[in-house]
């Protein structure tokens, strides 16, 4: 009997004992789920983040040196630069550089995108064509992804960004940049960059600014919307998103070497008149430039899958479905009698699967719209 009762003793001692990590009835009223925020916060980052931004302009406006500053790491350590015998031949081509970046356990998969070639040539007219197609591509390839059978292990490599670099020799836009971002404005989130902005006094810099934003809205460019502040963000992040949405474009000159000023390290040009500080917001926008992209980068991602994408796919399904309704009354024409035959042949597998997750898409705006309508019947 006294064996009994001991064993049972231990048994609820150990039980006890178990269950200190819990919460007690010390806690009224509290369920847990406040807990969630934090549960997603050890996912994403035990799983980490991926982020693909694209460069374009002409050589010579700094956009590696901005790059490897804005990161603080060397991304092409094995460029060779082309001599003037070889850039006369070169063309537009593309070249993807991937990294990872581990910092405070937060790990981030960057591939920069850069254009090498783009405005160089005497005739710019056709020099984007590829910078169209690679993105369609990045596209297309997440669309085949999203819709095959292993959608687990999806890597996207759909652009997410566009630094796009303005040089500051001239008085505003050249055409050559207006065609650019107007072709480029409803695929891609395009952040403008003045490059160079060493060359400039800060009189010259705001009326370069003005007159860019000018021709920008007079041709109808939309570039990225830094997103308005909720009314229950605390002062000094409004303050911080208007001072960056005052600083576009971004004034920006980038640079490797670390100098002493003052008896501080700081990474910055030398020049016969002084020291150009890169991370000082007096010299340029450099830090602005950095805090929009860092604190945006999940807004970035949102729009780009949100918007960008689901254009190109929404565009993609419709030319699909009219290509599909073209075959079929062809094949009615030639014969009636071998139409099904003529319908099987030009629906394919992949078009089948997206036609039938387009159908799955209306029936469940269809539901919510009942839903929705049930419950205002009911107030």
């Amino acid at each position: 009997m006294s064996n009994i009762f001991c064993s049972s003793f231990n048994f609820c001692f150990f039980n006890m004992a178990d269950t200190k990590g819990f919460s007690s009835i010390e806690t009224p009223g509290y369920v847990g789920f406040a807990n969630l925020p934090n549960q997603v916060h050890r996912k994403s980052v035990k799983k980490g983040f991926e982020f693909t931004l694209m460069v374009v302009g002409e050589s010579g406006l700094g956009k590696s040196t901005l790059v490897n500053s804005l990161f603080l790491t060397d991304l092409y350590p094995e460029r060779i630069i082309p001599d003037a015998i070889e850039k006369q031949k070169q063309t537009v081509k593309l070249e993807a550089s991937t990294v990872e970046i581990e910092e405070r356990g937060v790990k981030l998969r960057l591939t920069v995108v850069d254009t090498p070639g783009f405005g160089d040539a005497i005739d710019n007219s056709n020099s984007f064509s590829a910078i169209l197609e690679y993105i369609d591509e990045q596209y297309e390839r997440f669309l085949q992804d999203e819709s095959g059978l292993n959608r687990r292990n999806i890597v996207d490599n759909r652009i997410h960004c566009c630094f796009y670099f303005i040089s500051p020799f001239g008085h505003g836009l050249k055409p050559l940049d207006v065609e650019f971002m107007k072709k480029l404005h409803s695929k891609v989130n395009i952040v403008p960059v003045i490059a160079k902005a060493d060359c400039l006094t800060k009189k010259e810099i705001l009326r370069l600014k003005c007159r860019i934003m000018q021709e920008i809205e007079s041709h109808g460019i939309k570039i990225y919307p830094l997103p308005d502040c909720d009314s229950d963000e605390d002062e000094d992040y409004k303050e911080q998103v208007k001072q960056l949405k005052e600083a576009v474009p971004f004034a920006v000159c980038g640079a490797n070497t670390l100098l002493e000023v003052k008896g501080k390290k700081v990474r910055g040009r030398l020049y016969p008149w002084g020291v150009v500080e890169v991370e000082n917001p007096d010299h340029c926008d450099f830090i602005k430039l950095r805090t929009m992209l860092i604190t945006h980068m999940q807004d970035l991602q949102e729009v780009t899958q949100e918007v960008h994408y689901e254009n190109y796919r929404s565009d993609r399904l419709a030319k699909g479905i009219k290509g599909k309704e073209n075959g079929i009354k062809s094949e009615r024409g030639d014969n009636n009698g071998t139409a099904q035959v003529g319908v099987n042949s030009v629906l394919n597998e992949k078009d089948r699967i997206l036609q039938e997750k387009e159908a799955e898409l209306r029936r469940m705006q269809e539901m919510l719209a009942q839903m929705q309508a049930r419950m205002q019947a009911q107030k």
